[in-house]
Protein backbone atom coordinates (compact mmCIF):
# COMPACT_ATOMS: atom_id res chain seq x y z
CA UNK A 1 0.00 0.00 0.00
CA UNK A 2 1.27 3.79 -0.62
CA UNK A 3 1.72 6.08 2.07
CA UNK A 4 1.35 10.19 2.11
CA UNK A 5 2.75 12.48 4.37
CA UNK A 6 1.91 16.03 4.30
CA UNK A 7 4.17 18.68 6.50
CA UNK A 8 3.02 21.97 7.07
CA UNK A 9 3.96 24.75 8.63
CA UNK A 10 1.87 25.12 11.46
CA UNK A 11 2.98 29.12 12.67
CA UNK A 12 2.05 29.99 8.80
CA UNK A 13 -1.56 28.48 9.47
CA UNK A 14 -1.32 25.86 6.66
CA UNK A 15 -3.55 23.26 8.83
CA UNK A 16 -6.40 23.88 6.91
CA UNK A 17 -4.55 23.53 3.61
CA UNK A 18 -3.21 20.61 4.98
CA UNK A 19 -6.82 19.12 6.17
CA UNK A 20 -8.24 19.87 2.79
CA UNK A 21 -6.00 17.83 0.80
CA UNK A 22 -5.66 14.82 3.10
CA UNK A 23 -9.36 14.58 2.48
CA UNK A 24 -9.47 15.24 -1.35
CA UNK A 25 -6.20 12.33 -1.29
CA UNK A 26 -8.56 10.25 0.90
CA UNK A 27 -11.69 10.69 -1.46
CA UNK A 28 -9.83 10.56 -4.86
CA UNK A 29 -7.65 7.20 -3.91
CA UNK A 30 -10.01 5.39 -1.06
CA UNK A 31 -8.35 1.63 -0.24
CA UNK A 32 -5.42 2.28 -2.60
CA UNK A 33 -3.58 4.36 0.32
CA UNK A 34 -2.25 2.99 3.15
CA UNK A 35 -2.56 6.42 5.16
CA UNK A 36 -2.41 10.15 4.62
CA UNK A 37 -0.44 11.73 7.53
CA UNK A 38 -0.55 14.85 8.80
CA UNK A 39 3.44 16.01 9.75
CA UNK A 40 3.49 19.63 11.93
CA UNK A 41 6.58 21.65 10.59
CA UNK A 42 7.71 25.37 10.62
CA UNK A 43 9.82 28.25 8.50
CA UNK A 44 7.00 28.05 5.56
CA UNK A 45 6.73 24.12 4.81
CA UNK A 46 4.63 22.53 2.92
CA UNK A 47 5.70 19.45 1.39
CA UNK A 48 3.94 16.42 -0.20
CA UNK A 49 5.85 13.16 0.31
CA UNK A 50 4.76 9.81 -1.55
CA UNK A 51 6.53 6.73 0.55
CA UNK A 52 9.23 8.67 1.53
CA UNK A 53 9.59 10.30 -1.79
CA UNK A 54 8.89 14.00 -1.89
CA UNK A 55 6.82 14.65 -5.00
CA UNK A 56 5.56 18.58 -3.65
CA UNK A 57 7.35 21.06 -1.91
CA UNK A 58 5.67 24.75 -1.91
CA UNK A 59 9.25 26.09 -1.75
CA UNK A 60 9.68 25.16 -5.44
CA UNK A 61 6.11 25.97 -6.74
CA UNK A 62 2.50 27.15 -6.49
CA UNK A 63 0.40 25.25 -4.53
CA UNK A 64 -2.07 23.56 -7.07
CA UNK A 65 -4.27 20.68 -4.96
CA UNK A 66 -5.03 18.73 -8.90
CA UNK A 67 -1.16 18.92 -9.67
CA UNK A 68 -1.07 17.23 -6.09
CA UNK A 69 -3.22 14.34 -6.86
CA UNK A 70 -1.81 13.55 -10.39
CA UNK A 71 2.20 13.01 -8.95
CA UNK A 72 0.67 10.66 -5.95
CA UNK A 73 -1.12 9.15 -8.60
CA UNK A 74 1.90 8.01 -10.38
CA UNK A 75 2.78 6.38 -7.43
CA UNK A 76 -0.13 4.94 -6.18
CA UNK A 77 0.65 1.08 -6.25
Amino acid sequence: MTSVEIEYCVPCGHLERAADLQHLLLSTFREQLDRVALVTGDGGVFVVRVDGERVFDVADEDYDPDEVVRRVRERVR
